[in-house]
């Protein structure tokens, strides 16, 4: 056990680790987004959300007004 702990240690062995680990995951995130039909079509669905206009317009001051703290009137 002190063996796998002492080969963690040196810096060059725990680059490799750390990048397989990061590597997989990348991978990992890269595949279940990518795979099913279901997933794809809801996710291009919110490829223009930031360009959508609010139907309601902006709101007035005063709607966005933070409520009174405790105590204040």
């Amino acid at each position: 056990m002190t063996d796998i702990f002492m080969w963690f240690t040196d810096l060059g062995n725990s680059k490799i680790a750390a990048l397989i680990i990061f590597f997989v995951t990348f991978v990992g995130i890269v595949l279940y987004v990518y795979t099913g039909k279901e997933r794809t079509k809801r996710l291009e669905s919110y490829r223009y959300v930031p360009f959508l206009d609010d139907d309601d317009g902006p709101k007035s001051d005063e709607e966005n007004k933070l409520p009174p703290k405790r105590g204040e009137k």
